[in-house]
């Protein structure tokens, strides 16, 4: 034991025991190309293991954002690691790759290891849900950064797809049709706003229910963002699909658009997909119109898919098949941005 390091602040020790604590987790997540283990300088991954011919690999990285505020109130800390990497897995599945591997960052005020094997449970759970591997990671515990009971996360994810499939707008046409998977809840955007709501303007007890939702507003709204890797790839496999867009913060407006061309736009069915409880919760405290809860919250819908009106039938017995529960909520026009009829 470093006496030094320890009045500093930092406990190795506690360090070390956070290792072994969740290498138990990591080990879930293993998958072809992974070689090597936990230990080493680097995460190493082999790519000819793939069949891929001519591979592109796509990255991204990501945060939870203030969620972390509710789930550090709500002394919950297990579903946390799932929103860090579907945050990632998601956007790199947006143009058409298949996450490979995933690495996470978590800096801590201190160390509690029980704490830190809870967050990292929850990483693991979502690299199992996206078929890809935690090969590394870093817990900093800075003493001086954080409060003893502050943590932050990150994660950043690496996966590939072959040349001639990656998905960008070219292939999206005029008359193109709208695909949306449900969403779980809030995911991980729009929490600063959903705190000021919830807990600033209103002084709800996180504990406490409203009508429709089967949990209290606290659990409801720590659900964690779900993934999409597994019943996308299923589509992928068989379907070309002209589009993908993540519906993350920028709600529909911002983010929907992104897998459009110029001079290309959604036309949205109301009353096509279901907008869950949770944004009507929050609608009612806020007093904010429609057009802001679209602008901010992804309102029920996670994801959507772009395909010729000939494939519809069959992506949605893909991913039915598959464990969704998809709508077909619109189509692609002439125009620009996202409009409802």
């Amino acid at each position: 034991m470093s006496k030094s390091y320890k009045d500093a602040g930092v406990n190795l020790e506690a360090g070390y025991e956070s290792v072994e604590r969740i290498k138990k987790h990591i080990k879930r997540t293993e998958r072809l190309g992974v070689m090597g283990g936990i230990g080493a300088f680097g995460g190493l991954f082999d790519l000819s293991s793939l069949k891929i011919k001519e591979p592109v690999l796509v990255s991204g990285t990501d945060g939870v954002g203030t969620k972390l505020k509710l789930a550090m109130l709500m002394n919950k800390h297990d579903t946390i690691g799932q929103d860090v990497v579907a945050m990632c897995v998601n956007d790199v599945l947006a143009q058409g790759a298949v996450p490979l591997f995933f690495l996470d960052y978590i800096a801590v005020g201190k160390n509690h290891p029980e704490q830190i094997e809870e967050i990292v449970k929850g990483v693991c759970d979502g690299c199992v849900l996206a078929d890809c591997a935690l090969v590394g990671g870093e817990t900093a515990e800075m003493p001086d950064m954080y409060g003893e009971d502050d943590y932050d996360i990150a994660g950043f994810t690496v996966g590939a797809v072959e040349k001639s499939k990656i998905i960008t707008p070219e292939k999206v046409q005029i008359g193109d049709v709208v695909i949306a998977l449900p969403s779980s809840g809030v995911h991980s955007n729009g929490f600063s706003l959903v705190r000021k709501i919830v807990l600033k303007d209103n002084a709800v007890d996180l504990n406490s229910t409203f009508e429709g939702l089967d949990k209290s507003i606290g659990e409801t709204l720590l659900t964690p963002t779900r993934i999409y890797v597994k019943p996308v790839k299923a589509v992928l496999d068989e379907i070309d699909v002209h589009g993908i867009a993540h519906i993350t913060g920028g709600g529909f407006y911002e983010n929907m658009p992104r897998c459009l061309n110029n001079g290309q736009g959604i036309e949205i069915q109301k009353g096509s997909y279901t907008v869950l409880p949770i944004f009507n919760v929050l609608k009612k405290l806020s007093n904010m119109d429609e057009h802001e809860m679209y602008n901010v919250f992804n309102m029920g819908v996670g994801m959507i898919l772009v395909v010729n009106p000939s494939d519809v039938d069959k992506t949605m017995e893909i991913l039915k098949v598959n464990g969704e529960s998809p709508s077909v909520i619109g189509k692609i026009i002439e125009g620009e941005g996202v409009t409802f009829k």
